[in-house]
């Protein structure tokens, strides 16, 4: 079946398996709505959208459900450029409720996507701390802290003696998903009587560095500058005296899903203003830690091109829909909450632009060039490490798989395909001040 799109250019496009739609930016939906976008025509912005919602379904197969999170935010950026010509429903802001403790732990054992990362950075910092008494975690993640009770349980178990354990977070997070109807003072409550439990001398630290308007989500999202603002006061408090850092102490530097969220793009006009991402990373070498783990999502997503980050969003995004079709039946809760979650990145990803798209992933091999750059040499996992990722992935679908990548990278596949890497890293002792 086809359909004719006319606007200010005559474009063809067949309804067709919502796979293909996106795959290709050269595609002639991409064409089309790269020209709808472009040119403010709202008349070929809304029949693409017409197009879409006839093979979109949030209760279909995952490329149906999947491809109704893209109407969505398709939606959102048309309203924003043409917003009279648009009368679909589904283009409101996603907003989400904030969970208790006991189901974000559900919620990050859905499927190994997070697990992953903790597993293979907890093996990797245990061996990195062998023959320390005391060690600190500054800790920068977006899951509130839900990697720490398994460590904390290693520790305890330690055979040289249990160390003592400091953890820092700093007092504001990204405005994304999943978000926690406590505060970071209890969790570090919880955490401490955890610990507590376990005999092990534990220390939990916030880093208060900004004002609470950088707290709120629809703050930071329509302030021009309070995402920068915001981490650009972390930096200026990332000190060794804020942090009240110790030489006695084996210091870990825990980045899980958290890099992207700092600006790529370079800051002021001089070639030697470095981004953001890269300031953070100059700013942690510098404090010698005794190893660094960065675990993110294994994909690019911050071209500058609209038709190029929906191609290469699509192409990665089906994996978790596709993940969760195995085990929750279509009408579940708990799988309609956890991909709602998906498409509020993809509506930053596609409505946005500016310094309102926080969400500029970069994938693994970007990231390691990345490190080298900074100073950084990676470290391989351990055959312990190995053998413990693949016992996690024994207990999820049969379609999750593991492999090694250049720069000792471990990678989470489903169905052979990246999805999440896990790295390590040591500053470089010949680079050292």
């Amino acid at each position: 079946m086809k359909t004719e799109l006319r606007g200010n250019s005559n474009t063809s496009i067949s309804l067709q398996n919502p796979s293909t739609l996106f795959s290709n930016p050269q595609s002639s939906l991409s064409g089309a709505l790269n020209g709808a976008f472009e040119h403010n025509d709202g008349t070929l912005a809304q029949q693409v959208m017409w197009v879409l919602n006839n093979v979109a379904s949030l209760v279909g197969d995952p490329n149906q459900r999947l491809t109704s999170w893209f109407l969505r935010a398709l939606i959102s950026r048309a309203s924003k450029v043409c917003p009279t010509a648009m009368n679909f429903d589904g283009g409101s802001t996603i907003w989400r409720r904030n969970m208790p403790v006991t189901e974000l732990a559900v919620y990050v054992d859905l499927i190994p996507w997070h697990r992953f990362g903790f597993c293979a950075s907890n093996s990797a910092i245990l061996k990195a701390i062998e023959g320390y008494s005391k060690v600190h975690i500054l800790d920068f993640s977006i899951t509130h802290c839900m990697q720490w009770p398994t460590l904390i349980d290693a520790l305890a178990k330690r055979a040289e003696g249990a160390p003592s354990l400091r953890i820092t977070v700093p007092s504001c997070r990204p405005p994304v998903p999943p978000f926690l109807n406590v505060s970071s003072e209890e969790v570090g409550l919880r955490l401490s009587n955890f610990a507590k439990f376990r005999d092990l001398p534990f220390e939990f630290n916030v880093i208060d560095h900004g004002p609470s308007s950088f707290t709120s989500r629809d703050q930071i999202m329509s302030k021009e500058s309070s995402r920068d603002l915001y981490f650009e006061s972390l930096l200026n408090h990332l000190t060794p005296s804020m942090l009240d850092l110790r030489d006695d102490e084996a210091l870990v530097i825990n980045c899980q899903n958290w890099l992207r969220y700092l600006s790529d793009e370079q800051r002021g006009s001089n070639v030697q203003d470095s981004s953001l991402r890269d300031a953070f990373l100059c700013t942690v070498k510098g404090f010698n830690p005794c190893i660094v783990v960065v675990v993110d999502e294994d994909s690019d997503l911050s071209a500058p091109s609209l038709s190029s980050r929906i191609s290469a969003c699509f192409n990665y995004l089906w994996i978790p829909f596709d993940a969760l079709e195995t085990f929750l039946l279509k009408d579940s809760s708990q799988r309609f909450e956890y991909e709602s979650d998906i498409g509020h990145k993809i509506e930053n990803i596609i409505s946005f632009e500016g310094v309102q798209r926080i969400e500029r992933l970069e994938s693994g091999i970007k990231l390691s060039q990345r490190m080298r750059n900074a100073g950084f040499s990676s470290v391989s996992f351990c055959e312990d490490t190995v053998g413990e990722v693949r016992s996690l992935l024994e207990e999820h679908a049969s379609g999750w798989g593991m492999k090694i990548e250049e720069d000792h990278m471990l990678v989470l596949t489903w169905k052979g395909h990246n999805s999440v890497f896990s790295t390590a890293w040591v500053p470089n002792a010949s680079m050292q001040d």
